[in-house]
C-alpha cells in the first residue's frame, strides 16, 4: 500500500475540516430536492466524491457551505436532465406485492381523521414547494429553508443578486397563492 504524500495528507485534513461539517446540511437540501431519502443519500455521496476530486479548485478562507452546495445543486441537476431523457420504468415485484396486500381493514375513523389531517396538511406544503418551478424552488429552499444568504445563493447559482431577490419573491408568492387557497378550502382563513 502506497503512503500519502504530505500534500494529499493536507487535502484530507483540509476536506474534513472545511466540508465534513456541513454534511447534515447538505442531507437535508438534497432531501428537499429528490424527495426520497435514499435519492438524497446517493446525491450526497456523489456531491462529496466531486468536491475532493475538485477540493483544489476551492479557495480556502471562503465559504466551504455555499461551494460544496453548489456542488450538490448541479449533480442534482445533471441527474435530473440524464433521469428525464429516460423512459418511465415500473418495478413488476412492487405493483405485485401492492396488489397482493389490498385488503379491507377497519380503523378508528377519529384516529384516522386525525392521521389524515396532519400527512395532508404536510403533504400539501411539500406538493405546493415541489410544484413550484425549479428555479423558485431552488433559491425558496436555499434562503427560505437552508437560510443561505442571497449573496450565498447568488454564488451557489452563478447568477446575479437580484436575480436571487426575483426568484425568491416569485417563488414565495406562488408558495402564498397555493397555499392560501388550500388554506380557504379548510377553513384556515376568513375575511
Amino acid at each position: 500500500m502506497a503512503q500519502l504524500t504530505r500534500d494529499e495528507v493536507k487535502k484530507q485534513e483540509d476536506f474534513e475540516k472545511e466540508i465534513i461539517p456541513h454534511l447534515d446540511a447538505m442531507y437535508n437540501f438534497a432531501l428537499k430536492l429528490t424527495q426520497d431519502p435514499d435519492k438524497a443519500e446517493d446525491l450526497v455521496q456523489d456531491t462529496i466524491v466531486k468536491a475532493f476530486r475538485f477540493f483544489d479548485s476551492y479557495e480556502m478562507g471562503t465559504n466551504p457551505k455555499a461551494w460544496v452546495f453548489r456542488i450538490l445543486k448541479n449533480s442534482f441537476i445533471n441527474d435530473y436532465r440524464k433521469r428525464s431523457k429516460q423512459p418511465n420504468q415500473v418495478d413488476f415485484d412492487e405493483v405485485s406485492s401492492f396488489y397482493e396486500t389490498i385488503r379491507a381493514e377497519s380503523t378508528d375513523t377519529s384516529d384516522l381523521e386525525d392521521l389524515m389531517y396532519r400527512e395532508l396538511v404536510d403533504d400539501h406544503v411539500s406538493a405546493a414547494l415541489e410544484d413550484l418551478p425549479e428555479d423558485f424552488r431552488t433559491v425558496v429552499l436555499l434562503c427560505d429553508i437552508e437560510e443561505f444568504t442571497y449573496e450565498e445563493v447568488a454564488t451557489m447559482l452563478d447568477v446575479p443578486i437580484g436575480t436571487i431577490r426575483s426568484r425568491l419573491h416569485r417563488g414565495r408568492n406562488l408558495l402564498k397563492a397555493q397555499l392560501l387557497e388550500y388554506a380557504e378550502k379548510r377553513g384556515f382563513v376568513t375575511d
